[in-house]
């Protein structure tokens, strides 16, 4: 199991890399234009390929930080493995329902 998590792991991270770049390029450039929110809604609303890319962006980060998070407990604590990987997986689940419900919102 440790190197299935390993390779989701580092996947995942190639994956999140371009699409961090290109979150924070937009973040930019709306502060820049000085553009609202209401301004950024109204520009991605009803836009199915913003909703293809946040969505992607969700459902990586949804796998990505709880592995790490996983990982970082099994270092430091001496809890048993199956809380900490229930622990784990609850969080996958949590980012995963927060960040659909809020691409949901934006489309």
């Amino acid at each position: 199991m440790e190197k299935h998590l390993y390779v989701a792991q580092r996947l995942t991270a190639i994956v999140l890399a371009p699409l961090v770049l290109i979150h924070l390029v937009l973040i930019l450039y709306a502060i820049e234009g000085g553009l609202s929110a209401g301004e950024i809604l109204g520009r991605t609303r009803g836009h199915l390929g913003w909703a293809a890319f946040y969505s992607l962006f969700v459902i990586t980060a949804a796998l990505h930080a709880p592995i790490g998070l996983r990982n970082v407990i099994v270092e430091w604590t001496r809890l048993p493995r199956r809380w900490i990987d229930a622990l784990a997986v609850t969080l996958g689940c949590v980012l995963l329902v927060l960040g659909l419900r809020a691409v949901v919102a934006i489309y």
